[in-house]
């Protein structure tokens, strides 16, 4: 990897959800030991705590079609501004999620840090769901069903136009891996934005191996480098259970593991966040341990 520093933030946001509990994901990843496994791999760890976030108890939803839209401007453009602190001092951002909805604010950090300097970046979007919803299309307006439309320049101008400037990303060099649970909607949005989408029909029959390295190809073409983006939800809920939204039919865990050996081997992951886990829904905080596993393979650890 091209860090040997990592910045730890934590985004405990919960309001782009209707279930609750996604705030605690944070401190479930820390409970599991998080930075002194990080610390054994030859890191140097600097954990900056949590960004300050609004409770759902304290303000009214606003718009039903945008829940909670100002409130989440708010923490994502806070959330962006740690990002991009943590490249500026060469440390690799790792943001604790909080629903995804957060997403917007990690990838608009450090996709302002590159075009800064006249550079892009990729993004890899390991989910059970596309969330390229926008509030005129989204079932439940939940914003967390939103953040990757917005990333590509489609949504609530707030979210759309953080940092002044859209698309965060361009789709040409978005990838979300593991699909298989998109609105009806929605839809249209995955197939005519120009994402590339891998279902998880593409993994069954071709195998995370060959899908990875064509993710990884598309999100490294003419960038400076990748976001990761790692849903919970992504991997299968028998070895998953405490995330935001369950979906059957995820990957095994050997294929997260693989996916993410394979970004850790590519060196060209620029920032990262893992979101959605929900410790009140899990059992015995496996799903926050397993969370820790992922991003040590995605960070460096090996078999042998």
């Amino acid at each position: 990897m091209k860090h040997s520093s990592i910045s730890i933030i934590g985004a405990p946001l919960d309001l782009g959800q209707g279930r609750r509990g996604v705030d605690m994901g944070p401190s479930a990843v820390r409970v599991a030991s998080l930075n002194a496994r990080l610390a054994s791999l030859g890191y140097e760890i600097e954990d900056v705590g949590n960004i300050a976030v609004e409770q759902a108890e304290a303000w009214p939803e606003g718009d039903v079609h945008a829940k909670y839209l100002a409130q989440i401007a708010s923490a994502c453009e806070l959330l962006a501004m740690q990002v991009s602190a943590a490249l500026t001092r060469a440390r690799l951002p790792l943001v604790l999620g909080g629903d995804h909805s957060v997403a917007v604010g990690s990838v608009s950090g450090a996709s302002r840090f590159f075009h800064e300097r006249g550079l892009s970046i990729g993004l890899i979007w390991l989910d059970a769901h596309a969330d390229m919803n926008t509030p005129e299309t989204s079932p439940s307006g939940n914003i967390h069903g939103m953040p990757l439309a917005c990333l590509v320049g489609m949504g609530p101008a707030p979210l759309v136009d953080l940092g002044g400037f859209r698309p965060k990303v361009s789709p040409r060099n978005t990838v979300i891996v593991g699909l298989r649970d998109v609105d009806q909607m929605e839809r249209p949005h995955v197939a005519d934005s120009g994402v590339r989408a891998f279902t998880m029909r593409d993994i069954d029959e071709r195998g995370m191996r060959a899908v990875m390295a064509d993710a990884i190809q598309a999100a490294g073409d003419g960038t400076a480098g990748f976001h990761l983006s790692l849903d919970m939800d992504f991997v299968d809920p028998q070895d998953a259970p405490g995330v935001g939204t369950p979906v059957r039919g995820g990957v095994t865990y050997r294929e997260a593991h693989l996916a993410m050996e394979m970004i850790c081997d590519s060196a060209r992951m620029v920032s990262m966040e893992v979101v959605e886990v929900n410790p009140v829904i899990d059992e015995v905080n496996r799903t926050a341990d397993l969370a820790v596993e992922l991003i040590m393979s995605g960070l460096g650890k090996r078999i042998l």
